[in-house]
C-alpha cells in the first residue's frame, strides 16, 4: 500500500488532482474507519476515501517528471481515430480520461485536438477534449509547480506545432 500524507497532492482517477487535507477517523455502523479527506479546489469538492480502499479506487501519487515527458511526447504523435461509431469512441475516451493514467489522457487530448485549419468539432467532442485537456493540465501543473493555465498553454502549443509539422504543404 502506498503511504499518503496530509498536504500531499494526489491523483484520484475520476476527479483528477486533489490534495489530502487530513486523515480522520469516523465510526460508521459500529466500525472505526480511517479516511483520507481529499479536497479538489477546482471543483469545490471534498471527498472522503477509506484508507483501505486507496488501491481499489486507483488513487495514486502524482506522476514523476519522466511520465510527464512521455505524456507530452505522446501529444506529438499522429492522432489515431478509429472508424467506429462516435458513441463507442466517446465511451473509450471517457474511460481513458477516468483511468487517471496520464499517457491515456494525453492520447485523448491528441486524438481530439483540432487546429484552426481542421473542421469544427461537435459539442460532445469539444466537451471530451476540454475534460481531457483540463485533467492533463492540472496534473502537469502540480508536477511542474506552475499554474493550470500555463500547463494548458504548454500542451496546446505542442499540439499546434505538431499539427503545423504534419501538413506543412497545405495552405490555410
Amino acid at each position: 500500500m502506498i503511504n499518503f500524507k496530509p498536504n500531499e497532492s494526489i491523483v484520484y482517477p475520476a476527479h483528477g488532482v486533489g490534495k489530502i487535507l487530513e486523515i480522520e477517523e469516523q465510526e460508521v455502523a459500529g466500525h472505526k474507519l480511517e479516511l483520507f479527506v481529499i479536497t479538489f479546489e477546482q471543483d469545490k469538492m471534498t471527498l472522503r476515501v477509506p484508507t483501505n480502499k486507496v488501491d481499489s479506487v486507483g488513487m495514486r501519487k502524482l506522476s514523476d517528471k519522466s511520465v510527464v515527458e512521455d505524456a507530452l511526447a505522446t501529444l506529438k504523435g499522429r492522432a489515431r481515430v478509429k472508424r467506429t461509431m462516435w458513441s463507442r469512441r466517446a465511451q473509450e475516451y471517457e474511460q481513458k480520461i477516468n483511468s487517471g493514467d496520464l499517457i491515456s489522457i494525453a492520447e485523448v487530448v491528441r486524438d481530439l485536438f483540432r487546429s484552426e485549419r481542421q473542421p469544427e468539432q461537435s459539442y460532445s467532442e469539444r466537451q471530451l477534449y476540454e475534460a481531457a485537456l483540463d485533467r492533463m493540465a492540472r496534473e502537469i501543473a502540480a508536477v511542474e509547480e506552475t499554474s493550470t493555465e500555463a500547463a494548458s498553454a504548454k500542451i496546446e502549443d505542442i499540439l499546434q506545432k505538431a499539427a503545423a509539422k504534419a501538413k506543412p504543404t497545405e495552405a490555410a
